[in-house]
């Protein structure tokens, strides 16, 4: 049986108590019993009847039919009622800013993408984000009394504390936006800023559910190379909350090196593997993207023809797409080393259309690496969350405050 935070009896942190059981539930696609839940939480039958007849009464979770368990009274199930709150979530990236509705159990319930608007002016980035939050919540037809919050992924450097995004090196004129705080007056919204790495991390965690690992490395593929980490069910923020930056691991290039002779030639990961650089290879080796890319939206647009000829098979496509994965390969060794970490998830905006030729030489040369320390078998996989990953995960922060057991007040209303 997978490990359940543990309550507590005391009427003062009753909230907590809450977050306890809902929690339960949540993890439990089956339902629970109050029995049950007594159990795995440690808390009293008293205590859960209190916090079960409250969450009933809020619509979070309802009974659902009885099972007949032994020569006792039959049990009623409690089921958690998905669609009773919901969180939206925002990543914001160099081409596109992508918009999730995200339910109780984490179910995307719809979506919407906007062109990434230029941050010479702020106010008309927060006029752009909140607009398209507005239009996602009422085209859903949702309640916005139903929304718990916002969570935003934003490349970084970014300041949590201040809510402010600094100066991402992919967004050059976004420099000091002060989007959380500008944009929970635009919505009304609680909101949450978050390094896109780390939101994955959070929505790898949360979504995973009974099966969540406890520590695991999550490389994230966009228009930078980063790895997030999980250590004991906790994401790794570090001191500035902008833990990820594994773009500067140096690695061998391989035949992505440039050179003559192709073979040998050691440099930084993130510039070897970083979209844009890798379609001009397979320009450079005959495959026809659509011309010569000249921006973000132009090296996306190109990126999805060359997932087209992997889809295709082409050898030229599938062969650039697993060198590109043995080059992260070799990157996240040193990872896995450092942290003797058991998991590696590879996703992100650019993974999905490169995977099905990236990811096996991707763990080839994860487990098949001469310089792999640990002995433990390295299970080396893809997230199911998609190209949206971030925007799934800063709305899994929302729904991990939500659910989540803290002893903090936390974003339950009634």
């Amino acid at each position: 049986m997978a490990e359940h935070r543990r309550g507590a009896n005391l009427p003062s942190i009753g909230g907590f108590n809450r977050t306890v059981v809902l929690d339960a539930v949540r993890r439990s696609p089956d339902g629970l019993s109050r029995v049950e839940l007594a159990s795995r939480t440690g808390l009293s039958a008293q205590t859960v009847s209190n916090v079960t007849r409250f969450l009933i009464e809020a619509g979070m979770i309802a009974e659902s039919g009885t099972v007949v368990s032994g020569r006792g009274k039959p049990r009623t199930i409690l089921r958690l009622e998905a669609g009773s709150r919901y969180a939206v979530g925002v990543h914001v990236d160099p081409a596109v800013v992508t918009y999730v509705l995200l339910d109780l159990a984490g179910t995307v319930v719809a979506s919407s993408t906007t062109s990434t608007p230029t941050a010479d002016d702020p106010s008309e980035v927060v006029r752009t984000i909140a607009t398209a939050i507005d239009e996602l919540v009422s085209g859903a037809r949702v309640d916005v009394e139903a929304v718990l919050g916002v969570g935003i992924a934003s490349p970084g450097p970014i300041d949590v504390d201040a809510g402010v995004v600094l100066d991402p090196p992919f967004l050059p004129r976004w420099r000091d936006v002060p989007l959380r705080d500008a944009l929970a007056e635009a919505t009304g919204y609680p909101v949450l800023l978050e390094k896109d790495v780390t939101a994955a991390v959070v929505g790898e965690m949360f979504l995973a559910g009974e099966s969540s690992a406890r520590n695991f490395a999550f490389v994230y593929f966009g228009t930078g190379f980063g790895v997030g980490l999980a250590v004991d069910h906790e994401p790794v923020r570090g001191v500035g909350s902008n833990a990820g930056d594994a773009g500067h691991i140096m690695v061998d290039q391989g035949s992505l090196a440039g050179t003559p002779d192709g073979e040998g030639t050691r440099g930084e990961v993130g510039a070897a593997v970083a979209p844009d650089r890798l379609v001009h290879i397979a320009q450079a080796r005959g495959l026809a993207l659509g011309g010569a890319p000249a921006d973000v939206a132009a090296v996306d647009r190109a990126w999805d023809a060359l997932g087209a000829a992997i889809d295709t098979e082409d050898p030229v496509a599938v062969g650039l797409a697993a060198e590109a994965g043995t080059v992260m390969g070799n990157a996240v060794v040193l990872i896995v080393n450092l942290l003797d970490i058991d998991r590696v998830v590879f996703g992100g905006p650019f993974w999905s259309r490169i995977a099905s030729a990236a990811l096996p030489a991707a763990r080839e040369a994860i487990v098949g690496s001469p310089l792999l320390v640990p002995k433990h078998p390295v299970v080396v996989t893809e997230s199911g969350r998609g190209a949206d990953v971030a925007a799934v995960g800063a709305a899994c922060l929302v729904l991990d405050a939500a659910l989540s057991p803290r002893a903090s007040t936390l974003l339950i209303r009634r």
